[in-house]
Parts: structure tokens; C-alpha cells; sequence
């Protein structure tokens, strides 16, 4: 296993420059707008003001100026897909989205595509696992608050996004690290394993804008991530 302070090295040692002011707000947007999307319910949850803001999204406009992504027509058909799905005032469009999501992200049934990283990086495909327990002993490290529940895994994808909405605008200096260890080896991957399961295409656009996103960044910041062995 590698040891994490050697992991943490490796990862300062990619960039030496600090994020900038500009680049530290347009991570925290991204955060901000896209961790509610994973993480709330869209009739029971806090989502609504994103939904509602996409919805009456300019789309060409907003993909010219979504933060890191140069494929602006990537980006727009993600977002797109995303707009054009759904009507936030008409209450079986929603109930509709709502199922996908629950179907997605909550259950009753066994999920399609897990949120959690560590089911993709664990041997043992747990949401527990080794992964989980890293990224709460970088947080520890960091002095940085759990905003999840005592027996919630913090590997959801919503949450690390939030998270490096938060990391951002408090510890930027910690951005390498988050993003090289704990988010980016895994995150591709379990966003395609998303985009193939969606059956509705907000969640196909929100995989795809996702992906395109986080790759994004971790090019443009020149991040060297190592890819782990995927169990699923």
C-alpha cells in the first residue's frame, strides 16, 4: 500500500505554483453547481435553484464559458442534454427526474453505478473501504470538518465536489492533493460507468459534463495522477 505522506509528496511536487484567485472560484462554481445535482433528491432535496437555473440556461453561452473545458461543443451538448430534459413547473417532468435519480444514486434496488470511489478501488468493492478511510485521514490532516454523517462514507462524488468547492476557498494549497488522490484516480471512471447506466439525459449530460470537467482541471494544472485497479 502506498504510504500517504509519500503519496501527498508526489502530488505537491506536480505544480509548484498556487492556484490562482481566478482558478480558485471557477473550481468553487464548479463544485457549487454541480455537487447538489449528485447528492439532493430533485423534488425532496436543496437542488431546486441549480435545476432551475439550468433549465433556463443559455446553453452556447454557458459552454464558452464553463470553466477548464476547451471542447465547447462537448460542453454544450452536455449541458444541453441537461436543459432541454426537464421542466421544473411541470410536476411529471419532475417526478420523472426525480425516479432517475433515486434510481441512480439512492435505491431500493442494487445501483446501477455506486457513487462512492471506493467501490470502484476496493478489493472488496466496499463503500467503507481503503479509499475512504484516506481521504478521512486527509481531512483530519487538514483540519478540514466531515460534512457528512459519522457513518456516511465521504468518497460520494457529490461530496467531493462540494468538498473542492470548500478546499478552494479556504486552503487552496490542499487542491493538488485533493484533487490528484483523492478525486481524480477514480473519477473518470466511475462517471463513464454513470453515463452508461443514465436512462434519462440529465444524468447522461451531468456524467458527461462532469467527466469533461474534472479532466479538465487536472490537465490544465498539469496534475499526475496514477490510476488504481478497478474492481468494477
Amino acid at each position: 500500500m502506498t504510504n500517504m505522506a509519500d503519496s501527498e509528496n508526489a502530488a505537491k511536487a506536480v505544480t509548484s505554483q498556487p492556484w490562482g484567485k481566478a482558478a480558485c472560484e471557477s473550481i468553487a462554481f464548479v463544485g457549487n453547481t454541480l455537487s447538489p445535482l449528485f447528492l439532493e433528491d430533485p423534488l425532496r432535496g436543496n437542488a431546486g435553484p441549480v435545476l432551475a437555473a439550468l433549465h433556463a440556461l443559455d446553453v452556447p453561452e454557458a459552454a464558452a464559458n464553463w470553466p477548464f473545458v476547451d471542447d465547447t461543443a462537448a460542453a454544450a451538448d452536455a449541458l444541453a442534454a441537461m436543459a432541454g430534459s426537464f421542466d421544473p413547473d411541470d410536476a411529471a417532468s419532475m417526478e420523472q427526474l426525480a425516479r432517475e435519480y433515486r434510481r441512480l444514486f439512492v435505491g431500493p434496488g442494487k445501483l446501477p453505478a455506486p457513487p462512492w470511489g471506493s467501490v470502484y478501488t476496493d478489493k472488496e468493492g466496499v463503500i467503507f473501504g481503503e479509499g475512504n478511510l484516506q481521504l478521512r485521514a486527509w481531512l483530519r490532516a487538514h483540519g478540514i470538518e466531515r460534512s457528512t454523517a459519522q457513518n456516511a462514507p465521504d468518497d460520494h462524488m457529490g461530496n467531493l465536489l462540494a468538498l473542492t468547492a470548500t478546499v478552494a476557498a479556504q486552503q487552496p494549497g490542499a487542491l493538488d492533493e485533493l484533487l490528484a488522490l483523492h478525486l481524480l484516480p477514480w473519477s473518470s471512471h466511475y462517471l463513464e460507468q454513470l453515463r452508461a447506466a443514465a436512462e434519462h439525459p440529465f444524468y447522461q449530460g451531468l456524467a458527461d459534463l462532469a467527466r469533461l470537467t474534472l479532466e479538465a482541471m487536472g490537465g490544465w494544472r498539469g496534475l499526475e495522477v496514477q490510476q488504481p485497479e478497478f474492481f468494477r
